[in-house]
């Protein structure tokens, strides 16, 4: 059965691991960790794990041609940077949850993109679809009885969510001509490069590996020192995932693959209630599931599109 359905597992497994990540996360955040300290260290750590692995295997992957940088680099900055920093900020100020579905708008802004810019055919259901994954919103915010997300939260899930939209963009141009694996290792390089820059290695919190830290939720009787929950983040939620998607993309479809990836802002809902007591009421639930119908019939459009 493995065998036959792999790719389903290697994406189940990655949305798994994504979702928890952000849990993970945030628990660190909590204990002084700031949002840009917290990219920092995700950025840096899996740039240097996973250029271990490309230097093992394909070295000659990384080599750039001159015209390639200016691309490369906005890429990174948008694809790397700006999307961990917008989710680390929406985490940081809302549920996880609720930051995961706002993200996961990225499909639709990508149809929009399509339509106005590229002047595009977009088919009936896309609309249908965007309608929807705003109607979600609305309840989701409750905006009868006022803003009741945070704003600052809900601006930085929106700037992850176009981050995240113009990064797959950017992968159509950059993958016909380099390997996954490459594009990743020179994502994460170049926004580790731009991090050391403006936060230098010598004022990072370093005290914050040896901070005890509660597990909260159903371990809130444990804590374990900061690195290993930093390093939780860097393996087991961003490298591990990372490489279980795209064995998954390499067996199915993008599309399919993409579909299976909404898992994620399900199961981090999941994850919060139980960790961290992350609750929504009845009106807010409904308004989640209508985002992620909203997304999932964009997303299952999108292979329609033009």
């Amino acid at each position: 059965m493995f065998t036959r359905h792999k790719g389903e597992v290697f994406l189940v497994i990655g949305a798994t691991a994504f979702a928890l990540n952000g849990i993970v996360a945030k628990m660190v955040m909590q204990n002084g960790l700031s949002e840009w300290r917290m990219l920092q260290v995700r950025t840096g750590g899996s740039f240097l794990v996973l250029l271990a692995y490309v230097l093992l295997t394909n070295y000659k992957s990384l080599a750039v041609k001159l015209k390639e940088w200016p691309l490369l680099i906005a890429y990174s900055l948008i694809g790397f940077a700006l999307v961990q920093f917008g989710y680390f900020v929406a985490i940081s100020r809302m549920h996880v949850s609720m930051a995961l579905i706002i993200e996961f708008t990225a499909p639709i802004w990508i149809v929009l993109w399509i339509k106005y810019v590229r002047k595009s055919f977009v088919p009936k259901d896309m609309w249908i679809a965007i309608s929807l994954a705003f109607i979600g919103m609305l309840l989701l915010a409750q905006v009868w009885e006022g803003m009741t997300l945070d704003t600052i939260g809900v601006i930085a899930a929106f700037l992850d969510a176009f981050a995240l939209a113009a990064f797959f963009v950017l992968s159509e141009r950059l993958t016909p001509t380099r390997s996954t694996y490459s594009l990743t290792v020179l994502g994460f390089g170049i926004s580790s490069a731009l991090m050391l820059v403006i936060f230098p290695i010598w004022s990072f919190p370093f005290k914050i590996f040896n901070q005890a830290m509660n597990l909260e939720g159903p371990l809130k009787d444990f804590s374990a020192p900061g690195w290993t929950l930093i390093l939780w983040i860097v393996v087991l939620g961003t490298v591990i995932p990372y490489l279980c998607v795209l064995s998954g993309i390499k067996i199915l479809s993008a599309s399919t693959s993409s579909v299976i990836g909404m898992l994620e802002p399900v199961l981090a809902g999941i994850f919060a209630w139980i960790w961290i007591g992350e609750s929504w009421n009845a009106i807010q639930l409904i308004g989640g599931a209508i985002v992620i119908v909203g997304i999932y019939i964009a997303d299952k459009t999108r292979t329609k599109v033009a």
